[in-house]
Parts: C-alpha cells; sequence; structure tokens
C-alpha cells in the first residue's frame, strides 16, 4: 500500500528588514507584471531592494524606472487595463504628483496596488512623517490600510491584491506605513514560502481588459452628464463592499500566517473609561502611555484603526460603546475643517450611538516631531480635565508644541 505524502514546505527564517525592505519582499514574492515607480525619501528602499531581484532576475516583473510619479501611477493604470498585476510605490511630494492619477486608476476600476511611505507636505520642506499625504487622498476611492511595524508592511503587502482584484470590489488599494517610522526600522519581520504566498495571492484574472484577445474593452472613455453620476454611484457600493472582503481576506491570511490582522486592534478597551484612537506606528508608545496610565490607577485603553477607508463604523461603535471619552489622535491639520481627519471620522461614526462618549481632537507629530510616551499622557490628562469640567472642547490640543 502506498501513501501519498504531502510536499513538504520549508518555512524561511526570520528576517533582520526594515518596512521597506519587508514590501520589495512581499513584492518579489507576488511578482507582479508591471512595477513602476521614481525614487523619493522615505519610501526610496522599496524600489532600490526590488530593482535588485529584478537585475538579480529573481523576479519576472517588468520594472519600469520612469521620469516621475505621475508618469509612475499612469503606467500602473496603463498596464493594469491591457490585463497585468501592477504596483507602485511613492511618499508625499511624489503621492501629490500622482494625485490626478487616482482617481482615474479608481474611475476605471484598476485594482492596482500603492506602497504609500507617509511624509509630511511641502513647505517647508519637510522629508519625515506625518499623515498629510494619506489625508490628501481619503476621498480618492482607493481602499487604505495602516500598518503600525515592519511585520505588517509585509503582511498588508501580501494581503493587499486579493483585496482589490476581488470581483465585488476591482478598486486600488494604498498600503500606508509612516515614513522612516516603519520604513527605515529594522526588526525580525517573519516572512512565509515564496510558494504559500504565491499560493494565497493567486493569479490576476481581469474580468475585462484591452488586450485581450478577439474582445476589446474601453477603459477611461468620455462620460459626461449621462452616466457618470452613476459610475460615481457604484464605487460606493464597491468601496462599502470592499469592507466585508478586507474582514475576509485579513481572516484568511490570519488563518495562514499565524498573526492575528483584523479592521481594527483594540487595547485594553473591555473595562476603559477613556480611549485613545489612533493610526499608524505611534500604536506602540501609545500603549506604552496607556500601561503607564493604568499602574496610576486610570482606565484607559486604545483602539488603533487599520482599515481607514472605507471606515469600519459598525466595528468602532462596538468597539466604542462602553467608554465615556475618546481622545482622537491626528498626525494632520485638516486647514480650515471643523476638525481634522480622524476626528471626523469618529464624531460621525459616534453620533448616533446612545450613549455617545465626549470625543476631543489632537494634533501630535506634524514634521516628524517626536512621539515620545509623555505626549500621549497629556492627552490622557486633558481628556480626564475635559471629564471634569463636563465640557467637550470646540478646538484640539496640540502635543508638544513649542
Amino acid at each position: 500500500m502506498t501513501t501519498t505524502r504531502k510536499p513538504v514546505i520549508s518555512v524561511p527564517a526570520p528576517q533582520a528588514i526594515n518596512g521597506g525592505e519587508a514590501v520589495a519582499y512581499a513584492m518579489r514574492q507576488i511578482e507582479p507584471e508591471v512595477v513602476a515607480a521614481y525614487p523619493i525619501t522615505p519610501q526610496t528602499f522599496i524600489i532600490e531592494k526590488f530593482s535588485e531581484y529584478v537585475a538579480d532576475g529573481l523576479v519576472a516583473s517588468e520594472y519600469i524606472n520612469v521620469e516621475s510619479e505621475h508618469a509612475a501611477l499612469s503606467a500602473c493604470v496603463g498596464a493594469c487595463a491591457a490585463g497585468g498585476r501592477a504596483q507602485t510605490a511613492t511618499s508625499g511630494p511624489g503621492l501629490a504628483l500622482m494625485f490626478e492619477i487616482l482617481g482615474v486608476a479608481s474611475g476605471m476600476r484598476l485594482p492596482l496596488v500603492m506602497h504609500l511611505c507617509s511624509r509630511a507636505l511641502s513647505a517647508p520642506i519637510n522629508i519625515l512623517c506625518d499623515h498629510s499625504d494619506a489625508m490628501a487622498m481619503r476621498e480618492s476611492s482607493w481602499v487604505m490600510m495602516f500598518g503600525s511595524n515592519p511585520q505588517e508592511a509585509y503582511d498588508q503587502a501580501i494581503v493587499a491584491p486579493t483585496i482589490a482584484e476581488h470581483a465585488d470590489v476591482k478598486l486600488p488599494i494604498a498600503n500606508v506605513l509612516d515614513g522612516f517610522t516603519v520604513t527605515h526600522s529594522v526588526e525580525r519581520v517573519d516572512v512565509l514560502p515564496d510558494e504559500v504566498v504565491k499560493s494565497f495571492a493567486g493569479e490576476y484574472e481581469p474580468e475585462q481588459w484591452a488586450l485581450q484577445p478577439g474582445g476589446g474593452a474601453t477603459f477611461g472613455g468620455l462620460d459626461a452628464n449621462d452616466f457618470y453620476f452613476e459610475h460615481k454611484r457604484q464605487q460606493v457600493e464597491a468601496m462599502d463592499n470592499s469592507l466585508e472582503v478586507t474582514r475576509q481576506q485579513l481572516a484568511r491570511y490570519s488563518e495562514l500566517s499565524g498573526r492575528d490582522m483584523s479592521l481594527i486592534e483594540e487595547y485594553m478597551l473591555e473595562d476603559a473609561e477613556i480611549a485613545l484612537v489612533v493610526l499608524g506606528s505611534s500604536e506602540g508608545m501609545v500603549r506604552v502611555a496607556i500601561d503607564k496610565a493604568r499602574a496610576d490607577g486610570l482606565r484607559v485603553g486604545m483602539l488603533r484603526i487599520r482599515l481607514f477607508r472605507p471606515f469600519p463604523v459598525a466595528d468602532v461603535r462596538r468597539a466604542l460603546s462602553k467608554v465615556a471619552a475618546v481622545g482622537v489622535l491626528d498626525r494632520a491639520i485638516g486647514f480650515g475643517a471643523p476638525g481634522n481627519a480622524l476626528l471626523q471620522d469618529i464624531v460621525t461614526t459616534t453620533r448616533t450611538m446612545p450613549n455617545r462618549p465626549m470625543v476631543m481632537d489632537f494634533v501630535y507629530g506634524l514634521g516628524g516631531r517626536a512621539t515620545p510616551k509623555q505626549l500621549f499622557r497629556e492627552a490622557i490628562d486633558h481628556v480626564i480635565e475635559s471629564m471634569e469640567q463636563g465640557q467637550e472642547p470646540e478646538k484640539p490640543f496640540y502635543l508638544g508644541l513649542r
């Protein structure tokens, strides 16, 4: 009697790499048909490493070293419309130069992937991290996930195309990573075998594509007042669909990798009176501040948002259902708006809750300003003071402002 054995898959050793190299590693494993990018700090690590893979013959992707970020995203749009899987990467001013093409990619329903290494927008010139670039693209009909460390940079890079390419979505996606804090930090990254990643990501199989033999399709044609409105409404539905698709794909990846990934991450919220809400890499220091506050007898917890667009309203409502007050940590300014971006989302999300918590806004870390634990303890103290006064502040607090 013969026994059929499953092939043994060797697990590669953990890598000591930075977040940019972790993304490039995942891109090599997925092997998109086209990668087009222009180097810009702090994204450059991604493209430097991936171009090495191409030069060494380790990946069959067509790498296009274009003349600008506008050209990079345009090349990806063309490649994706032609039927290929395409990816790019950029930061801050590079995203600003791409801005015209953001709506082209989503309006043409092209599931390309961008790795956005978040950087402050000029002027004054600043190459360090804040979220002003990501907040500028938040209404462009791109799915957006924020990672907090190099491991998540890798994991989200693998999950991203499976969300974007899903039949119920067909929208581009941004894997948002804090510049320098994630892109340049060297940490242990547990990687999966190449064949496992290939199987998970699968092959891109577009329903329609411009170079389909015997067929044809028009992408980005003129759409005046006859159907433009309807097509935008279809994007709304696709974005709504992407929430549950993201939940499913993260769960599927969690089962594969053994690393828990969900739309939101909760920390010590079970009995919390106060919650701090955060995006990106600051969550680690927020945890430290919460641990110290807990040691001082304060019931504080954290809610980190991974999926920023579409905003996971029901999940956030559930997570904040028992707290009395919420401190929202915004790493960008919504100039002229009644509230900064993340605050607006939290206020809108909580407005119909039976026991709506007090909500207040904190701006921090602009242009790479340091974010020590004392900064977030200051936010906790401000929340407590407002609770004691029984008054919700109308304006944000600027943490660490000189």
